[in-house]
């Protein structure tokens, strides 16, 4: 705690560091009533399909819930733990994998919740307020979960977060100020799926020649991936490369960042070393499903990757648009051709079982070089533009975050 003499007048010390005068810390259990779901028994049928909204902590990474993916009926919410919840009550993951525990969302509509979302019902001060708060304490809350092989928060947790407590008014002109900015935040981010829905269906017209360029005509090939693409198996023999895996949202992922791993360097043999501009495949499986993400290095000089991979690089002659094969990749076209080869003569675990021979035999149509070229530069085009607006959603967000620190601290104030 800060000496009197570095307090500000005006200001006072508090658990949660110098605080203004008129402010008080309290905490959550204090101002709200807070409890958990719970899900009705998978084996009666009975219980589910009805018409009240069931919420997992999967929804809980967007800050607002106006819509459900389970439902349940009334016999359901009656034989089980789950509560019918009003809305405009937050809900906060208590665990989850990845980012989600942690994570706090407004109901927008009246719903039910499973046992791992907490809900948090406000009876004094403001919601939304106490909303803000809790979304900019995500780090300091996520820090608090219980010790062990899974980190989770508990409902006691979750009664003894403090927090910041203005005079109702001045919640109410925070809240105000920082709702301008979610406003904003709501509308690039609509902008960007917008710009990302076109550039999809731009993708499926001009990648499989529905749509020509002006000044294009002719058939298209039909060819083989192996045709153009050549496996590459080089080993790694280097210490201290990028060991990355492959996700379909992601691209190219550093272990070392996302998954706490190093390779040791005896084991190093067990990877592949790729190049800047080289392509990679991931066949391996998310949440049960295959993810079937073919990628091309671009962030790194090099990496190695495991040899579960398929990796590969154009060949010289016949000549391929290197834009136009990634952009071919991203557009999910060749993980079709893989479903039907993975789905052949009844394989068992699909994907997993797919083999070098039946990647490189994928078939695939393409233009003349210069109508991928063509294409290639339109969609290229797109993605700049949707960067470009990414990278303002990013400064808005950190905008925001900036304000939000110096709100509901009270060092910056707001005058009515």
């Amino acid at each position: 705690m800060n000496d009197n003499q570095h307090i500000p007048s005006g200001y006072k010390p508090s658990p949660l560091g110098i605080i203004p005068e008129d402010w008080e810390v309290k905490r959550l259990g204090e101002i709200a009533r807070i409890g958990s779901g719970g899900t009705p028994s998978k084996a009666n049928q009975e219980y589910w399909g009805g018409n009240i909204p069931w919420i997992t902590t999967a929804l809980l990474n967007n800050p607002y819930i106006d819509a459900a993916d389970e439902f349940i009926t009334e016999q359901g919410l009656k034989n089980s733990s789950a509560q019918l919840l009003n809305s405009g009550v937050l809900l906060m993951a208590m665990y989850g994998q990845g980012q989600t525990r942690g994570k706090v969302s407004k109901l927008l509509i009246n719903a039910s919740t499973n046992q791992a979302c907490a809900f948090i019902d406000i009876h004094t001060g403001n919601t939304d307020y106490v909303h803000q708060y809790l979304i900019a304490d995500y780090d300091s809350i996520r820090n608090k979960s219980n010790d062990g092989n899974q980190k989770n928060l508990s409902l006691g947790i979750i009664n003894d977060i403090r927090i910041t407590f203005p005079p109702l008014p001045e919640q109410l002109r925070i809240v105000s100020l920082l709702s301008l900015w979610d406003t904003a935040i709501a509308k690039q981010t609509a902008l960007i799926e917008q710009l990302t829905l076109r550039k999809r269906g731009l993708m499926q017209q001009l990648l499989t020649g529905k749509k020509r360029l002006k000044g294009f005509g002719g058939e298209w090939k039909r060819i083989k991936l192996g045709d153009v693409a050549e496996r590459i198996t080089r080993k790694n023999e280097e210490d201290n490369q990028n060991v990355v895996t492959i996700s379909a949202q992601r691209g190219f992922v550093v272990q070392t960042d996302f998954f706490n791993k190093s390779v040791a360097s005896e084991i190093l043999d067990n990877y592949y070393l790729v190049y800047k501009d080289e392509f990679c495949y991931n066949k391996s499986y998310s949440n049960g499903y295959p993810m079937g993400a073919i990628k091309r290095l671009k962030t790194f000089d090099k990496a190695v990757v495991t040899t579960l991979y398929i990796c590969f690089k154009l060949k010289e002659k016949p000549q391929t648009n290197m834009d136009f094969l990634e952009q071919y990749c991203e557009s999910g076209l060749l993980n079709k051709e893989l479903v039907k080869v993975a789905n052949e003569g009844g394989r068992a675990h699909g994907l997993l079982n797919v083999t070098p021979d039946d990647f490189f035999n994928m078939h695939m149509s393409v233009p003349s070089f210069e109508e991928q070229t063509a294409i290639a530069s339109v969609l290229v085009n797109v993605d700049k533009e949707i960067e470009i607006q990414k990278q303002k959603l990013t400064a808005m967000q950190t905008q925001k975050k900036g304000l939000m620190q110096v709100l509901l601290t009270g060092k910056r104030r707001i005058n009515q």
